[in-house]
């Protein structure tokens, strides 16, 4: 069971925990598992002890188990393997959560019938006024048929309930309950940079597509009835669980569209006061206000600061969206648009604020020719406010040049990679698939 055959305590340890775990015993042990040191002299253990968060000692059950107190929480693993929670350098659980009880998940559903039979099944258990909502986490890919729902099957699943389904960032679904919920019809106007999609008549069809621009489709989800503050509150705490779920302990929290700080942050502040939080939040400001994003960072700036909170919630620093004129793109499916030329002017405004206040950021980038006007003007910035140690990335990067590597390192940037290519692969530069 135990590799190690003596106690030994860890070199990181800090003194208090050591008084502590010396004089009122740990406040819990782990045994009878398997856990990796990262020692190369003692490289395993069956045992952990630990105090006030960090691990004191390791060793076989036997010696660690001499320093449990009554007051111990001892825990048995079984035999399972122990690992350090895992770590979301970018999510949304905030505003996700706060809708996350109204969401079907087909994360992983192996076929396309099996995805239906779930749909129809949510539909008999949604009460009204609320939607079915299926927001992403999932491709046709995965699904034995190969194939998006049509419109058609969505309709017979879901004659009378609201369904929305949201395939990735380039279209979205919604059956005719859905459209008359939102007031849809032919006299309803595109957005700029997206359709509604239209039969003979003019009337929509239910197919909102992001041609490239995802606005249509976020806004048309953000019409959807939202839950009491109860209800919110509760959503948060079951989408946290399924985090702790999948052994993420600790995130950053990206911001997002829809989220107005600090009105939206009711909910995971209450949990915070509670000490209800069970994930370690780090949250961006992600501005709201398309041409007066200098603005919002200088109002946010004067009510909050990064690294304001504590260990379970703290605030980050901005973005991932710093300025509308810079946010790029993310259809694969359709070619890829140059931004407007006021991209410059904008987030040059911002940045240098950011700087000036010592403000962490990140910005969403997704093709290297906005990464390298970006980096244009963060080295305008830097040659009268240092960015050095600002701990600023730029967030997805897929076609990121060796090049703007360089550049971003030369500034001490950094660059976060996320797992889209796995939902969006097949489609990177091609026509998607997709079933009317």
């Amino acid at each position: 069971m135990g590799a190690v055959g003596a106690l030994y305590t860890l070199a990181g340890s800090d003194r208090l925990a050591r008084a502590q775990a010396d004089t009122e015993g740990p406040s819990m042990i782990l045994k009878n598992g398997r856990i990796t040191t990262l020692d190369p002299s003692k490289p395993n253990a069956a045992a952990v002890a630990i105090v006030d968060g960090r691990f004191v000692a390791m060793g076989d059950d036997k010696e660690v188990m001499k320093l449990a107190t009554p007051k111990t929480q001892v825990i048995d693993l079984g035999g399972r393997r122990a690992i350090p929670g895992l770590f979301d350098s970018h999510t949304h659980p905030i505003r996700g959560g706060l809708y996350y009880n109204m969401e079907l998940r087909w994360d992983g559903v192996p076929s396309l019938a099996d995805a239906m039979k779930m749909l129809r099944e949510q539909v008999k258990r949604t009460p009204p006024p609320q939607w079915v909502r299926v927001v992403g986490g999932f491709a046709e890919y995965q699904f034995a048929e190969k194939r998006m729902p049509t419109l058609k099957e969505i309709n017979e699943a879901a004659p009378d309930t609201p369904v929305f389904i949201l395939r990735l960032y380039d279209r979205a679904l919604l059956n005719r309950a859905a459209l008359r919920a939102v007031g849809y019809n032919k006299d309803t106007k595109d957005l700029p940079g997206s359709v509604i999609e239209r039969d003979k008549n003019g009337e929509p069809t239910g197919m909102l597509i992001a041609q490239p621009n995802a606005t249509l489709l976020y806004a048309t989800l953000a019409r959807g009835p939202k839950l009491s503050l109860d209800d919110q509150i509760n959503s948060t705490r079951h989408f946290m669980r399924e985090l702790n779920r999948l052994g993420i302990t600790s995130v950053i929290d990206a911001g997002g569209g829809f989220q107005n700080y600090p009105q939206d942050y009711e909910v995971v502040e209450r949990l915070a006061r509670a000490n209800q939080l069970t994930i370690r939040i780090a949250y961006n400001l992600f501005t709201q206000k398309p041409k007066e994003e200098l603005a919002d960072f200088q109002g946010w700036a004067k009510i909050v600061k990064p690294g304001h909170g504590n260990d379970m919630y703290r605030h980050n620093g901005a973005g991932e969206m710093l300025v509308y004129s810079a946010a790029d793109f993310e259809d694969f499916s359709y070619p890829r648009p140059d931004m407007p030329p006021n991209m410059e002017a904008d987030l040059e405004g911002v940045v240098r604020h950011l700087a000036q206040v010592r403000w962490p950021f990140r910005m969403h980038a997704t093709y290297d020719q906005t990464i390298n006007r970006a980096l244009d003007v963060f080295e305008t910035v830097n040659k009268d406010v240092p960015l050095k140690d600002l701990h600023w990335f730029i967030d997805h990067a897929e076609t990121i040049s060796p090049k703007n590597i360089d550049r971003v390192k030369a500034l001490g940037g950094g660059i976060a990679v996320q797992h889209r290519m796995a939902y969006q692969g097949e489609t990177y530069g091609t026509d998607s698939i997709i079933a009317r």
